[in-house]
């Protein structure tokens, strides 16, 4: 019977096996997955799971030559790669900035200016005056029809046009003067 300390301790001789039969052939294998499958991505994994599969098999049984099974197991693994590529193809993406959005909320610095913006808006439409504010909001900021705020005030709808217009020009020239630019008019 050995004593404890002339075993060597379980795993002991798989890792020296894996690193003096397997690990050696990295740079060649990795050369053959490469040139052999071109296409396919993240190589890296691969090359790991065909050591993790290797490892595995050698748990089980003896393997006669490393070298033979590192590639032939490599070779599975690219090939199954390749196939869920094909599948479900997943593009790497280098620049994130070119991506197109689909959460399209405001950031930060475009939130503050709009609130910005809506203090000017509220101060350009105080500043005219009574029946053509309240003209300007039933139209423009609740969507009253025309023709019903005629009926409602009980004056013409030429008149609400009106209204609306010389309302929507002054607020258009108390925001310009502040610095915020109209938006582009519709066709």
């Amino acid at each position: 019977m050995s004593t404890p300390s002339s075993e060597p301790a379980p795993g002991v001789d798989r890792s020296r096996w894996f690193l003096e039969e397997v690990h050696p052939h990295e740079p060649s294998l990795r050369f053959h997955l490469q040139s052999s499958f071109p296409t396919a991505r993240d190589l890296d994994d691969v090359v790991q799971e065909s050591y993790l599969r290797i490892w595995k098999a050698r748990a089980a049984q003896p393997i006669r030559s490393a070298k033979a099974f590192l590639f032939k197991v490599a070779r599975h693994v690219a090939l199954d790669l390749v196939r869920r590529q094909r599948i479900s193809p997943i593009e790497a993406v280098t620049d994130f900035a070119s991506l197109p959005v689909l959460e399209d909320r405001p950031t930060g610095a475009d939130v503050a200016c709009t609130r910005d913006e809506i203090v000017l808006l509220a101060q350009a439409i105080d500043t005219l005056p009574a029946r053509c504010r309240e003209i300007v909001i039933l139209r423009k900021l609740r969507g009253v029809p025309q023709k019903a705020i005629a009926a409602q005030l009980g004056i013409s709808e030429q008149t609400v046009q009106v209204q609306v217009l010389r309302g929507v020009k002054r607020c258009e020239a108390f925001l310009a003067k502040h610095g915020v630019s109209p938006p582009p008019r519709r066709p």
